[in-house]
């Protein structure tokens, strides 16, 4: 019995009903409301980040109160400023009078700023030579301990000494190099004259800045750990794999992790080129003179302060705040040539 080879008619496929092609809006569609599509309004995020802003609203009105409104004082540059025209200081600056840039002319003929101005500038090309350095090499000497707790422990005593007061650090100082230290009566019960190194003029801009090493080189420590903390141990691996040692990785890998860090403190160290340490040298302005220990700092608030020249000083001040801006500026511009990115972005 024959078969039928009549081909069944195949049936259609089907296809699916093309969808409408969904149209991108365009960058100047807007929303229901005014707004653009894709984007919270104001009170949206403010309602979003309120936990946030309220962490922060300390901080931001510490800086408002003690550094921005304060700049507004600088008014008293231009005049003759008296606080004791009236009970309020503030009053007092309306009824004081003008006297324009004669301030300014005052402090470019005393020599006795252009004294301060060279040792601030001598302690702060010193302090970077000798004390940028060592957070760096101390972070890598930290950082090559193998023994967690050892470096717990070595980082913990290097750090403790920032958290002196400059009053406790200037005596331990004194305590060990002064005229009555250890060093100096150890000397002269071995029959050799001892020596005062507190109160020596010529040694005092060394003196000064190995204080500053000791008090302060384990700040900086946590900040180059922290940043060496972010280097994945792989490239350590494969570089040890390719044959390389332990001074061709540091190169290779652990100071160009450093290299951003390095640029914005670097940047910022000489945005505080001439803030060298009031309090640090205010100490021991009367064992060493003044011709020794004289910067900026001090001499603001001689005259300031002490002399009540408040107009004289503001001025003074000011001056230090454009030059330190133009600093800051300048190095961030380096750091920018450099392919950094500074304090800020291009």
């Amino acid at each position: 019995m024959s078969h039928s080879t009549v081909p069944r008619p195949r049936a259609e496929a089907k296809t699916p009903a093309s969808a409408p092609e969904a149209s991108e809006g365009a960058p100047g569609d807007r929303a229901p409301g005014g707004r653009r599509s894709g984007k919270l309004s104001l009170r949206l995020r403010l309602r979003r980040d309120r936990t946030l802003l309220l962490m922060v609203l300390p901080a931001v009105l510490l800086i408002l109160v003690f550094n921005y409104i304060p700049i507004l004082g600088n008014v008293v540059a231009f005049q003759d400023y008296d606080p004791y025209l009236s009970e309020n200081g503030v009053v007092a600056i309306f009824q004081s009078p003008w006297v324009g840039f004669e301030q300014f002319e005052r402090i470019f003929a005393d020599s006795a700023f252009w004294h301060a101005v060279q040792n601030t500038f001598v302690l702060f090309f010193l302090q970077l030579i000798l004390f940028f350095p060592i957070p760096i090499l101390l972070a890598l000497l930290i950082n090559s301990v193998v023994r967690p707790r050892v470096r717990a422990i070595a980082q913990a005593v290097m750090y403790l000494p920032h958290f002196f007061s400059w009053v406790l650090v200037v005596t331990v100082f004194m305590q060990i190099f002064g005229g009555a230290g250890v060093i100096a009566q150890t000397l002269r019960q071995h029959g050799v004259e001892g020596f005062d190194l507190m109160t020596n003029p010529e040694t005092f801009k060394y003196l000064v800045t190995a204080e500053m090493i000791w008090k302060d080189a384990g700040w900086g420590i946590i900040v180059f750990l922290a940043a060496l903390s972010s280097v994945s141990g792989d490239l350590y691996e494969a570089a040890a794999m390719d044959g390389a040692g332990r001074w061709r990785r540091m190169w290779h890998i652990t100071l160009p992790a450093l290299r951003p860090v390095i640029a914005l403190l670097l940047v910022l160290r000489v945005g505080d080129a001439l803030t060298v340490g009031f309090e640090q040298l205010l100490l021991q302005r009367q064992a060493v003179g003044v011709d020794a220990s004289d910067v900026l700092d001090t001499y603001v608030w001689w005259n300031g302060i002490r002399n009540q020249d408040f107009g004289y000083a503001a001025a003074a001040g000011l001056i230090k705040g454009v030059v330190g801006l133009a600093l800051v500026l300048t190095a961030n511009k380096v750091a920018h040539l450099m392919g950094e990115q500074g304090v800020y972005k291009k």
